[in-house]
Order: C-alpha cells, then structure tokens, then sequence
C-alpha cells in the first residue's frame, strides 16, 4: 500500500512539473511588450504564419529561441548542482562551487577585455577553454586527493583565484570594455539565436542524458563511498564522471548564456520539495524538469520588466533562489545539521 502511494504521489509530481513547465513555456512566447495571443503563437509555433509579420519574427526569431534556451540552460544548472550536492554531501553544493565558471569568467574576460574585436564565436570558445582549464587542474587534483571536502575546498580557492585575475583584468581595461564584460556577467536567455540554438541544444542534451545515466551512482553515494564501493560501483570513475558532467553543462550554459547564478543552487532542493524523495532515479528527472521550470519563471518575469528593456536575469533569479536556500539554511539548523 504504502509503495503504491508513493509511486501515485510521483507520477503526480511529474505531471505536475509538467503542466506548470509547458505552461510557462507558453507564457514566454506570448509574454512581452509585444502582446501576441495565444491562438496565435501557437499557429505561428506549429508553421501556420501569421499575418502579421511582426509576431512571426518575434516569436520564431525571438521568443521561441529564448524560451527554449531557458529551459535547456535551466535545466543542466539544476542537474550539476544536483550532482555536486550529492557528490560532496553538501547542500550548499552549486555549479560555480568548483570554480569552473569562474574560469569561464575567466577567459571570457580575457577576450572582451583585451582583443580589439570579440565575435560571438570567439566569446564562447574563450568561455569554454577558460571552464577546460579549470576543470582539468580539480580532475589533476581528484586524482591526488581522497578526500571530497579537501577537493570542494581547492575548488573554492581555484574560483577565488579565478575571480582575483578578473579583477586585475577590469581594472586595467578600458572603461568601454568594462561595461561589455558587466553586461555579459548579468545573464541573458535571450543571446542565444535560431542559428546558436543547434550548438547549445547539442551540448546541453548531451550532458543532461550523461547526468540521466549516473543514477545508480549517485544513489550508491548518498550511502557513503565504502558502501558504494561494495555494491560494485568504481567511485574514481563515478567521481571522473560527475566532475565531467558538470563542467559541460555549467561551461556550456555559462559560455552562451553568461554566468547564471542560484539556479544550480536552489533548484535540487525545490524539486526534493516537490517530490519528497532522495531518490535520484525520480529526483534528476524531476530536477532538470524543474530548472527548466525556475528559468522559463525568471525569463519570464524579466521580460515582463517595466519600460519594455528586459531586466537582468541574475537579478530574477536571486530573487527566486535566495529564499530557498534561507529556508534550506533554516531548516537544517534547526535539526542540528548546520551548527
């Protein structure tokens, strides 16, 4: 009985997050100073255009793209925050923990600060080779430390280290270049277009079914390493894998969309909320379908921004994350677990 009850609680989960995530991915075609309805977006959607030329372009070329973006880059920042926080038994545990945006940051920096010309192309490769640096010095470093508290730990200080050479890097820079590089550190959705969108779809679906696939890993984890161990589970390789997944996913998104912050952080604990378990056969299908959810929110309630300029994403999202991660910080002081 109990069994039965449980599985009925998390098929209503899904369809829940279901419902509420095609909702929102209606609002944002439909939502904007442009008011298009909704009949309309959805023949525009399925290849009957309209009219009115202008809907088409706004939202085939605008909306659509954005939308879709959001719930990709949405989804792959609460599934690596999801990872992290199992991998290191950490709560607090999100995607910029081991510093691999900030060397995204990083290289990002160096090419708009200090190349006479940055392309779309040259941001996102600068963005991606500053997230591989990073992400093979912490792999370098998981293979000479055990310890996952010491790893998270030289994370910390890499990220630091990162944003120190950033500062030195802004300082130096011209004041033009300063305020591009602070325009792409506030995140947009929306600087993906229909013809980027094939390379960050590509990119994120990959790492979401690469984190789909490390399920029985994860779940073997949350019991301890020696317990994972002993199910047959080969923790180095799991450990690999993990830190792999993540830093495509969190390079991916930061490299096209900016550096998004709170989404990886706050998202694993409203989708275990929503579903009750700790489960990840449940909870990372559950998590990626909520980030989606949580981004397409955000997107929305910037562009819904007063004087019809969009408002900065990363504002949105504190705005939304912020409370969860009090409520998580709360909660578990007051079972003792934060002392």
């Amino acid at each position: 009985m109990g069994r039965s009850m449980n599985k009925r609680s998390g098929l209503a989960a899904y369809l829940a997050v279901i419902i509420v995530l095609v909702a929102l991915f209606l609002a944002n075609l439909i939502a904007g100073p442009v008011k298009i309805p909704v009949s309309e977006a959805l023949h525009i959607l399925f290849g009957k255009l309209s009219a009115q030329q202008s809907w088409n372009q706004i939202v085939l070329g605008s909306r659509l793209p954005q939308a879709v973006t959001a719930m990709l880059g949405g989804a792959a920042l609460a599934v690596s925050g999801l990872l992290l926080q199992t991998f290191f038994k950490n709560p607090l545990a999100g995607p910029s923990i081991l510093g691999i945006s900030d060397g995204a940051n990083l290289g990002v920096a160096l090419a708009m600060l200090y190349i006479s010309t940055t392309s779309y192309v040259t941001t996102i490769a600068a963005a991606f080779l500053g997230a591989a640096l990073v992400l093979a010095v912490i792999i370098w470093f998981s293979r000479k430390v055990s310890s996952n508290v010491m790893l998270l730990i030289i994370g910390i200080m890499v990220g630091y280290l990162a944003s120190s050479v950033i500062s030195i890097l802004n300082f130096n820079a011209s004041a033009d270049k300063v305020h591009q590089y602070v325009m792409w550190g506030m995140g947009d959705f929306g600087s993906v277009s229909m013809d980027k969108l094939p390379w960050f779809a590509s990119f994120a679906v990959v790492g979401l079914i690469a984190a789909l696939m490390l399920v029985k890993p994860l779940n073997a984890l949350l019991l301890g390493e020696s317990y994972a161990a002993n199910l047959g589970i080969n923790v180095r390789a799991a450990r690999l894998a993990i830190l792999l997944v993540t830093g495509l996913l969190t390079a991916t998104v930061t490299a096209f969309c900016g550096p998004i912050s709170f989404i990886g952080l706050a998202v694993p604990h409203i989708a275990r909320l929503t579903l009750g378990s700790s489960n990840h056969r449940s909870l990372v299908p559950v998590t990626i379908l909520t980030g989606g959810i949580i981004a397409l929110l955000c997107n929305l309630m910037c562009n819904l921004g007063t004087g019809g300029a969009p408002l900065p994403l990363n504002a949105m999202t504190s705005i939304v994350g912020a409370p969860v991660i009090i409520y998580v910080i709360m909660s578990r002081r007051n079972r003792g677990q934060f002392n």
